[in-house]
């Protein structure tokens, strides 16, 4: 091998060494644990104002039995924590309610139950303390369903209202 070539791999192989050891970091000291003894758990007059979440909530679908706008039990339960979601963020300027039907009955019957599907989430939305200038409604009637088929298990999943979330980042 040549004088030029040695040199130049030694040359080589110490640049390799000195960005491995430049690009070592030494491990962080780990943090002193506290001994004292756990504190009894707040009761909610004595836990701090909840914070506002610049995270954007995931909002539950709601759904209905079949020619029905009234909200059951699980969607009343549903609202609840979605209210709480919103209430909760800063990250949305408006919402949408859709309301859908299943396939049966006519377009016009099937608009109309949307737009009371739609209605009875807004309302219940509001008396839940979510601000209405932020809610709008819309009935999809049965023009958007989410499951293809022709029977009860397609039908169960296309009766709903689906909560769209417009975002600042949306916005800009």
């Amino acid at each position: 091998m040549s004088t030029f070539r040695r040199a130049t791999s030694a040359s080589a192989i110490a640049t390799l060494c000195l960005i491995g050891a430049l690009g070592c970091q030494s491990k962080p000291k780990p943090m002193p644990q506290s001994t004292a003894a756990p504190s009894a758990p707040m009761t909610r007059s004595e836990a701090p104002a909840p914070m506002v979440s610049a995270k954007v909530p995931q909002l539950d679908v709601v759904y209905f039995d079949f020619e029905r706008w009234e909200l059951r039990d699980d969607a009343r339960s549903a609202l609840k924590q979605n209210a709480q979601d919103l209430k909760e963020s800063a990250q949305w300027t408006r919402l949408t309610i859709e309301g859908h039907c299943d396939e049966r009955g006519s377009e016009e019957y099937n608009l109309a139950l949307g737009e009371r599907r739609a209605g009875v989430v807004s309302r219940y939305l509001k008396d839940l303390g979510v601000p209405a200038s932020r809610l709008q409604t819309v009935s999809y009637g049965e023009n958007r369903p989410v499951a293809q088929g022709h029977d009860e298990t397609a039908w169960q999943q296309n009766r709903r209202a689906e909560l769209k979330l417009e975002t600042h980042q949306a916005s800009r």
